[in-house]
C-alpha cells in the first residue's frame, strides 16, 4: 500500500533533478550568492568578534588606569576616597568601593553605590591577585568591574555600566547584516552577468549543435579570443571540418562506386538479356560459339563485380584504427605476395631484392598492399618484361618497398593522383580494374604510420614506392634477434 505523503513525493522531483533543471546561468548565479553570502558571513562574523574584543580591551585598559591612578591619588587614604561620592572625581559613569580582606566592602553611599562584588575582587584584596577584570549583571544592568590592589587586605574596585558599548555593538549587529546581504545581492546579480558573458561562446557551440542536428550545416563557428572556450571552440571547428571531408570522401565515394558499377551492370544485363531471348521458345539458335562467348563474358563481368566490392570493402574501413597484432615479418610477407602474383602475371618474372625486416601490424593488409602493387607491375609490363621489388632501409628505423616494372610509365600529370580512388589515367580505361587497388595501398600504408609515392624508374617504366616504419632483423641459426635485444 503507498501513502498519499509517499504517493506526493513520488510524484515531486528530487533535489538533484530539480538543480539539474535550472540552466547554467542560473546554477552561476547561485553560486555566486552562496560563495559571497558564506564569504559575508565569516566576514561579518570576523569583525563582529574583532570589534567586541577590542572594545572590551580599551575599556579594561581604561578602567585599569583610572583605578590604579585613584588608587595612587593625592587623597592618600582609599578608605577616605571610596567614600567620597565618584561625581565629585568627575566619574559619575562608575561605581567605586574597598574591598578588605575580611569582605568588608566600604563605598561612599553604602550599597546603592558599591559596585558588584564577588570572589575575584576579594582575591585582589587578600593579595592572591594583583588585578581582576570581568564582567558583571546586577538589577538587569551589565557592569564591567575591575580590581587593583590599593594596600596591604584591601582593593580598590571600580565598576562601568556597559550599555553605550551594548548599544554600539547592536548596532553593528544589525548593520553587517544588511551590508552583508546587499553584497549578496550585488554578487548574485554580477555572477549573473558574468556568466551571461562567459557562457555566449557556449550558447554559440549550443545553436550550432542544434543547427547541425537539424539542418546537416556545417559551417565553421567564429572563434573569438584564445581562452579555454575559444580553444573548445577551434575543436569543434576542427571536428565540424573533419565530419565535413568524411560527408565528401562518403558522397565521393558512393558516386564513384556507382560510376565504376554502371559499366559491367549493363553489360551482364546485356548479356544475360541475349540468352534468355535465345532460350526462348521459337527464338532463333544461337551458335554454340556465341552461347560460350557471352558465358564468358559474364563470368569475367561477375568476377570483375567481386574484385569491386572487395575492394570497396577494404576502402570503406578508411577511417577505423589500425589494429596491431603481433609483430610481423615483412620480407614473409613479400615472399608470400610473390608466390601469388607470379601465379597469375603470365610470362612477366620478378627479381626480388629483400632484406630481413619486422614491423607491429596486420600482415593480411600488408599482403593485399604488395599483392596490389605487383599485379599493378605485372599488367603494365610488356610479355616476358621484368619487375623489380626491392626493399630498401631508409634508416634505422623506416625501410622502402619499391616496385618497378617496365612498362610506358605515368605521365607527369598523373603522378600525383595514381593512388586516388577510382583513378584512371586516359591510357588504362580500356584495361581490366577498378581503379581501387593503389588507393588501397596507401591507405594501408597511412594506417601503419607509412607513406606511398610514384615515379619514374630508371628501367624506364613506372616506380611505385610504399615506405613502412619498423626495424631490421638480424637472422641467425635457427632464431631471429631483433635490434637493442628485442624479440
Amino acid at each position: 500500500m503507498t501513502w498519499p505523503a509517499a504517493q506526493q513525493r513520488q510524484g515531486r522531483p528530487s533535489r538533484r533533478e530539480a538543480i539539474d533543471q535550472l540552466s547554467l546561468r542560473t546554477r552561476v548565479g547561485v553560486l555566486a550568492a552562496l560563495v559571497a553570502a558564506l564569504a559575508v558571513v565569516l566576514v561579518s562574523a570576523a569583525a563582529f568578534v574583532t570589534v567586541r574584543v577590542n572594545i572590551m580591551q580599551t575599556l579594561d585598559a581604561n578602567l585599569l588606569q583610572r583605578a590604579s591612578a585613584a588608587a595612587q591619588s593625592e587623597l592618600g587614604d582609599p578608605q577616605v576616597l571610596a567614600t567620597i561620592p565618584t561625581e565629585v572625581l568627575g566619574a559619575g559613569d562608575i561605581r567605586l568601593a574597598l574591598v578588605l580582606a575580611n569582605g568588608q566592602a566600604i563605598s561612599a553611599e553604602g550599597a546603592a553605590s558599591a559596585p558588584p562584588l564577588g570572589d575575584d575582587e576579594l582575591a585582589v584584596a587578600k593579595g592572591d591577585d594583583d588585578s581582576s577584570t570581568r564582567t558583571a549583571t546586577e538589577d538587569g544592568a551589565s557592569y564591567r568591574v575591575v580590581a587593583v590592589r590599593a594596600g596591604p587586605g584591601q582593593a580598590l574596585v571600580m565598576a562601568q555600566r556597559l550599555d553605550a558599548t551594548q548599544q554600539v555593538l547592536t548596532k553593528l549587529g544589525f548593520a553587517l547584516p544588511i551590508v552583508g546581504g546587499v553584497g549578496v545581492v550585488a554578487a548574485a546579480i554580477a555572477g549573473v552577468a558574468i556568466a551571461r558573458a562567459g557562457l555566449r561562446p557556449v550558447d554559440r557551440l549550443t545553436a550550432a549543435t542544434e543547427r547541425v542536428a537539424a539542418t546537416g550545416d556545417l559551417r565553421p563557428i567564429p572563434v573569438e579570443g584564445s581562452d579555454e572556450l575559444a580553444r573548445l571552440t577551434a575543436s569543434f571547428n576542427e571536428m565540424l571540418g573533419a565530419l565535413a571531408a568524411s560527408q565528401e570522401q562518403q558522397r565521393r565515394l558512393v558516386a564513384d562506386a556507382g560510376h565504376e558499377l554502371r559499366t559491367p551492370l549493363t553489360s551482364m544485363r546485356t548479356n544475360l538479356e541475349l540468352l534468355a531471348a535465345a532460350s526462348r521458345p521459337g527464338a532463333p539458335i544461337l551458335p554454340d560459339a556465341e552461347r560460350a562467348e557471352l558465358l564468358d563474358d559474364v563470368q569475367a563481368q561477375v568476377a570483375e563485380l567481386s574484385t569491386l566490392v572487395g575492394d570497396l570493402v577494404e576502402l570503406a574501413r578508411d577511417d577505423a584504427p589500425m589494429v596491431v597484432h603481433e609483430p610481423v615479418e615483412l620480407t614473409d610477407v613479400v615472399m608470400r605476395a610473390l608466390e601469388r602474383a607470379r601465379r597469375r602475371a603470365g610470362d612477366v618474372e620478378f627479381d626480388p631484392h629483400l632484406v630481413p625486416w619486422a614491423l607491429a601490424g596486420d600482415a593480411t593488409a600488408l599482403e593485399r598492399a604488395v599483392l596490389n602493387l605487383l599485379d599493378n607491375a605485372a599488367k603494365w609490363s610488356p610479355p616476358g618484361g621484368r619487375v623489380r621489388v626491392q626493399m630498401r632501409p631508409v634508416d634505422e628505423w623506416s625501410i622502402v618497398l619499391e616496385v618497378a616494372d617496365s612498362g610506358p610509365g605515368i605521365a607527369d600529370e598523373d603522378l600525383p593522383l595514381v593512388f586516388e580512388r577510382f583513378y584512371r589515367a586516359a591510357t588504362s580505361r580500356t584495361m581490366p580494374g577498378s581503379g581501387l587497388g593503389l588507393a588501397i595501398v596507401r591507405q594501408v600504408a597511412v594506417r601503419h604510420g607509412g607513406a606511398v609515392w610514384a615515379g619514374r624508374a630508371p628501367e624506364g617504366g613506372a616506380l611505385l614506392a610504399m615506405r613502412l616504419p619498423g626495424h631490421r632483423l638480424f637472422t641467425g641459426p635457427g632464431r631471429s634477434v631483433y635490434p637493442s635485444g628485442r624479440r
